[in-house]
């Protein structure tokens, strides 16, 4: 894994066995789990909720390898029944590790296509 990376790609290609396809359809999966239970990661609601949401998240994460995003969801999870304050703080950690996960999501798939957009032109050529 790249140091620092949002995702480790070899994870996901152990989980995927280096289908790209299955890959897309994995990160098309993950985002509709982060929407789903971001908005759910509320501090003010009560714990079961609060702890269910960050729970849920924290295996989505996993099964893609975003393993800063699953600590940060175990934080919170295991925060639920701190302050709201608390709860705040670790919903803003988390929330910055889904920015993050998106964001090395989309910049990788511009470059799994830009790649098979080269490999497409080249034979096209060949």
């Amino acid at each position: 894994m790249a140091e620092n990376a949002a995702i480790d790609l070899e994870h996901l290609r152990r989980y995927s066995g280096g289908d790209a396809d299955l890959e897309a359809e994995v990160f098309a999966l993950f985002r509709q789990q982060v929407e789903m239970w971001s908005r759910l990661l509320d501090p003010k609601v009560d714990q079961e909720s609060w702890a269910s949401a960050a729970h849920s998240l924290k295996g989505s994460a996993r099964s893609i390898g975003a393993h800063a995003l699953a600590a940060a969801c175990e934080q919170a999870e295991n925060c639920g029944a701190d302050s709201p304050t608390s709860r705040s703080v670790a919903a803003q950690e988390v929330q910055k590790s889904v920015e993050d996960a998106l964001k090395f999501i989309d910049q990788h798939t511009y470059k799994m296509r830009l790649q098979a957009l080269r490999k497409s032109s080249q034979r096209a050529n060949s």
